[in-house]
């Protein structure tokens, strides 16, 4: 079987205009990394990411945008694919989004509480649609994360398996945000439990988990979102590249 290669997407979360990352999904415990985002998606491209993962974290706590005016400034700013998640619930909000240039909808919430407007998505939008998968205890958090359902994560994974979901986005709440690594053995495990190809996403703490994750690009990890590992210096986003695509 030839080899696959994974898609690195680094990472800018957005509060208040600015690029920020949590602890742990909460909003009292952000860092600021920078106050113009599109900057920030320029030196990323400069440093050969073809893909972008960016989340309006207002948005996902009040359900619409809210940081639409710095998403419009990345996508104008950034030459390669941009994933945009938080706080997009509506069919208007989706086609919105499409239209001002963003490539793929992470959709989390509303893929609980309203199925069927995200597997209409899908369907009139292929391969533009991801569901997000964000787990506390194996079970899915919503509104930000603020809330835990009592849904397991491969129910919801599984609600969607024949719906043309382009991905799931797999995050691991506890550790986002937190440089303890990936949870591995849960990503993989989703991704070999459904047809869905699976994003990581939480935690990534350095080149060893995008090694790791690559190893399994045959099992279905698509790609992998980091971002403070970024940040602080701890992973090298072309060496994370050159790795993602050599295994």
């Amino acid at each position: 079987m030839a080899p696959v290669s994974i898609i690195v997407f680094p990472a800018i979360d957005l509060k208040g205009g600015q690029v920020v990352r949590l602890a742990e999904g909460d909003m009292d415990r952000a860092t600021v990394y920078g106050d113009d985002p599109a900057a920030q998606a320029l030196l990323f491209a400069q440093a050969g990411a073809q893909h972008l993962h960016v989340v309006d974290l207002d948005g996902s706590f009040v359900g619409k945008a809210v940081n639409g005016a710095a998403v419009e400034s990345i996508v104008s700013a950034f030459p390669g694919h941009v994933q945009l998640g938080g706080g997009i619930r509506n069919r208007e909000a989706v086609e919105r989004w499409f239209d001002l240039g963003v490539s793929r909808i992470v959709i989390g919430t509303a893929a609980l509480k309203d199925p069927e407007f995200v597997k209409a998505a899908a369907r009139d939008f292929p391969g533009g649609i991801v569901v997000a998968v964000d787990a506390r205890d194996g079970f899915v958090a919503t509104e930000g994360w603020a809330e835990k359902s009592d849904m397991e994560v491969i129910d919801l994974a599984r609600r969607f398996e024949d719906a043309g979901v382009a991905s799931l986005l797999f995050t691991d709440v506890g550790r986002d945000g937190m440089l303890k690594g990936c949870n591995i053995d849960a990503t993989v495990s989703l991704a070999r439990a459904c047809s869905i190809p699976v994003i990581a996403s939480g935690g990534v703490a350095g080149i060893s988990d995008i090694r790791i994750l690559s190893l399994h690009a045959q099992d279905g990890i698509e790609g992998v979102i980091t971002g403070r590992a970024l940040y602080d210096g701890r992973l090298d986003l072309k060496a994370a590249l050159a790795v993602a695509a050599a295994e």
